[in-house]
């Protein structure tokens, strides 16, 4: 009997401890899950400049890092000067003018100008009197009526002065002399120095009354439209790039620039590979055009860039696009959108290797490809939803 009411005894302490573990548990499984969305209006969006874009596919792995610089061919850029001294009259433009080719510069003038143009009238109405002689003495030939030695005398007369006038027809040309009005007796007490290319002034050298020497650069002139990347190659990655590969680059010291075009790296593709290094540096210069050519780029900006020498694609965002909280890393992606506003949605990622202003992501949670994420000032963002956290204690 004894046996029998401990046993029962025994029983119903089992019973009790069961019903209390059972009652204790409810609440944590009844328990609401903390909601992770948060919610700004179209007002609060815009103020704060957030701005939306998508994950992208990015090659951050199988590349060749290097830097450089922004440059143009050399039949993209000329040095202007005049082919005889002169002094500058006027100049016609000022550093920064867009300027066409075969627009003036400047006028210069010199008595060297005039007495070229005078030795030239002089020449050709000489070579009219060459040339009938020269004829006529060929014409005697002809009929065996005149003697070889003055013939040999009138051709030679005839090529000479027919030299002369090619000559100096050519040195005239450079001077950019109208030979119409030349023709007619004009002489022009001042010659144009005009632009052999289209482009942008450069540094001007020239001053109004100032001597200017023959061969010595007056102006300079850039043609930004042919504008590529030249990067240093290393000697231990030489053999990774190829003429054709893809390169994404980044202007050193200028980050507001990629802001300003969305965080987008500029593109380009190599098409020229040169074949000794650059002084003692153990480097070669790689030439990649760039293809997204809107960022009014100008010639000695300094760039960082990678060079796809593979295929190893992984999924990236801006860095911008991170915030950290609570020692661990997240996104923000769009869960809703309409006119009165805009429902987020806190997504933890794992961040791998970054390069250019963009970071690998693994995120924790499936993602859809398409997915709008916050990829500018998501730190707004961040504040709401620790605000949210503090409401809910």
């Amino acid at each position: 009997m004894k046996t029998k009411i401990i046993y029962v005894m025994i029983c119903g302490l089992v019973i009790t401890f069961c019903n209390s573990k059972k009652e204790n548990s409810e609440p944590e499984h009844n328990e609401e899950k903390k909601s992770e969305t948060i919610e700004l209006t179209a007002e609060q969006f815009n103020s704060v400049g957030i701005a939306l874009g998508t994950i992208e596919k990015k090659n951050l792995r199988s590349v060749v890092r290097a830097s450089g610089y922004l440059d143009v061919p050399p039949q993209n850029k000329a040095s202007v000067s005049t082919f005889i001294g002169a002094v500058v009259k006027s100049i016609s433009v000022l550093e920064g003018t867009f300027v066409k080719h075969g627009q003036t510069l400047a006028v210069l003038e010199h008595p060297d100008f005039i007495k070229l143009q005078e030795a030239y009238l002089t020449e050709k109405n000489n070579f009219i009197f060459v040339e009938k002689e020269y004829v006529r003495q060929k014409e005697l030939m002809e009929h065996n009526s005149g003697t070889g030695k003055i013939f040999q005398k009138a051709e030679s007369d005839f090529n000479i002065s027919k030299g002369k006038i090619s000559s100096l027809e050519s040195q005239l040309k450079m001077l950019s002399v109208n030979f119409t009005e030349l023709s007619k007796g004009n002489i022009s007490s001042s010659f144009a120095l005009t632009s052999p290319i289209m482009g942008y002034v450069g540094h001007i050298h020239a001053t109004i009354g100032g001597y200017a020497e023959p061969n010595k650069t007056l102006f300079e002139i850039t043609d930004n439209t042919k504008i590529h990347c030249d990067l240093l190659i290393y000697e231990k990655d030489l053999f990774k790039v190829k003429v054709g590969q893809k390169v994404n680059f980044v202007l050193s010291n200028q980050p507001e620039h990629q802001e300003e075009h969305n965080f987008k790296t500029i593109e380009g593709e190599i098409f020229g590979i040169n074949k000794s290094f650059e002084n003692d540096t153990k480097a070669l210069i790689v030439h990649a055009s760039i293809k997204n050519e809107n960022h009014e780029l100008i010639p000695g900006i300094y760039v960082n860039g990678v060079i796809d020498v593979g295929e190893q694609k992984s999924s990236a965002i801006p860095i911008d696009a991170i915030v950290k909280a609570d020692g661990k890393e997240w996104i923000f992606s769009v869960n809703e959108e309409n006119k009165d506003g805009y429902k987020f949605n806190m997504l933890e990622v794992i961040t791998g290797i970054s390069d250019l202003g963009y970071v690998e992501i693994k995120p924790l949670e499936k993602i859809a490809d398409n997915a709008k994420i916050v990829i500018k000032n998501p730190f707004f963002i961040l504040s709401k939803a620790k605000e949210g956290e503090g409401g809910e204690e």
